[in-house]
């Protein structure tokens, strides 16, 4: 069966390689243009772009897919080499372009979305960070048969998976994983005409927005497991900040606890020392154990404030 797949980040790279060592024919990949990236802001290929050229795959990099909107020439450059290809099926993993009614019809099978939740909670962009965020036991990867909504078509497969006490690095990791063996089943699925497409429930629908920079910055206000939640969730991106005085301190593994004796406004410090940072927070408090200063490194609490004095009383900003 012949897989045309449109991926860009490590997530779809680890699919694409699963894909390939499944036995499967890749005539085509897209993949999103190079960005600058790293100190230098050099041009760098995707992670998907970079498995491509390694297995000497062709490679497509339309900066969008609309034959009718702001680059035609792209679209139908693309448009040519899909129809080349004569994909059965093409896979799609965080490619990041929308795909208009012409690719989803192009394919005999149409497409095939790898979605990093249990459909239909967490539809859009960034399912791993607002599941952990939120709170969620689990999450999942659904495999979806892709329509011209906003991850809104009908199942096929779909895992449930723990997520602990996972960072987004960690559970991106994990569901990564596990899309790739999934989508491998589908695949397999789909040959033989056994896939069975399910209508996605009405109920439990709920949209996981982009992570904004914004979001970034700490509410005290909030109760601490909330604002745990949310630096694990921010780990990587964009990573959790607070303010203290003319520093922006980034906080990347913090537990919650309940509340000392001493009562204090949220946001300031109770104690500062080997075990950590503890900080009053709206309800409950913050240990913080790594931190890391503006142009420095990610440290355990202890090394951390070697450099960098934190003492009782001293408070960071609050929103």
């Amino acid at each position: 069966m012949r897989v045309v797949f449109a991926g860009t980040p490590e997530f779809a790279r680890s699919a694409l390689q699963a894909i390939a060592d499944a036995g499967f024919d890749i005539p085509l990949v897209l993949t999103q243009p190079d960005r600058p990236a790293g100190r230098g802001m050099k041009l760098q290929a995707s992670p998907v772009k970079q498995c491509a050229l390694a297995h000497g795959w062709p490679v497509a990099q339309p900066r969008s897919l609309r034959l009718d909107g702001k680059y035609p020439e792209d679209a139908a450059a693309a448009r040519e080499a899909l129809l080349a290809a004569r994909p059965d099926v093409m896979v799609v993993a965080a490619y990041g372009l929308i795909l208009p009614q012409w690719v989803l019809d192009l394919p005999r099978l149409g497409c095939l979305n790898i979605h990093a939740s249990l459909l239909p909670r967490w539809r859009g962009a960034a399912p791993i960070q607002r599941a952990i965020e939120a709170g969620d036991s689990h999450t999942g990867v659904t495999i979806m048969q892709m329509d011209a909504g906003l991850d809104t078509g009908d199942m096929l497969l779909a895992e449930s998976l723990a997520i602990g006490q996972d960072t987004s690095a960690q559970l991106h990791d994990r569901l990564a994983a596990q899309g790739a063996r999934l989508v491998v089943e589908a695949l397999r699925a789909a040959e033989a005409g056994t896939l069975e497409p399910v209508p996605q429930p009405a109920d439990g629908v709920n949209y996981a927005h982009k992570i904004e920079k914004a979001e970034a910055r700490i509410d005290w206000t909030q109760p601490a497991e909330q604002i745990a939640r949310r630096i694990r969730a921010f780990d990587p991106f964009p990573g959790a900040a607070g303010q203290i005085g003319p520093e922006t301190v980034k906080l990347w593994r913090a537990s919650a606890l309940t509340p000392s004796a001493a009562e204090a406004a949220p946001g300031t410090v109770l104690a500062a020392g080997t075990e950590g940072v503890r900080v009053a927070t709206g309800q409950g408090d913050l240990l913080v154990t790594e931190l890391q200063r503006a142009g420095g490194k990610r440290l355990p609490a202890s090394d951390f404030l070697r450099g960098f004095e934190l003492k009782a009383g001293q408070a960071f900003d609050r929103q």
